[in-house]
């Protein structure tokens, strides 16, 4: 990265993404949770005014995935912005397991969409891949459910 581009600050809590989507979409402006909430229900979302006022007093920490979809509308950003990074990873992970299991014929079902023939992009491969390294990390060799990194039960 060139010195030239700003990087944004890490954002770790709920209360510091919604600041920092405040200041970037509404630069230079006070918006009223009211005014927020009239934008998200504008967008086909449902958000209470005080229950936006709570997120950005750090009261609320841990909303429902309703409430960061709405959220999303509100900032016109994704949803997936507003939960904790560790949260994504799982859901790719998850994903990626998925997509595994229905290669191999564990699961059948509609075909995956999305991929050409050619599979994955290099890039998004290694970037996948190291999601993997990380979520194996976090969970220790075998894994959070006694599997082998095969998948098969530990004997």
């Amino acid at each position: 990265m060139d010195s030239g581009e700003e990087r944004a600050p890490e954002l770790r809590t709920l209360q510091q993404k919604v600041e920092y989507m405040v200041e970037k979409t509404f630069p230079g402006q006070k918006i009223s949770g009211r005014v927020f909430t009239d934008l998200v229900k504008e967008r086909g979302g449902s958000l209470s005014h005080s229950y936006f006022s709570n997120i950005l007093a750090g009261k609320v920490t841990q909303p429902s995935e309703d409430i960061l979809k709405a959220l999303g509308l509100g900032f016109g950003v994704d949803w997936r912005f507003f939960k904790a990074e560790s949260e994504v990873v799982d859901d790719v992970v998850a994903g990626l397991q998925f997509l595994a299991k229905r290669r191999t014929g564990e699961i059948s079902g509609p075909a995956g969409r999305g991929l050409d023939e050619d599979g994955l992009p290099p890039e998004l491969l290694q970037f996948a891949l190291s999601l993997l390294e990380d979520a194996r990390g976090r969970q220790g060799p075998a894994g959070d459910n006694g599997a082998t990194p095969h998948g098969e039960p530990e004997k």
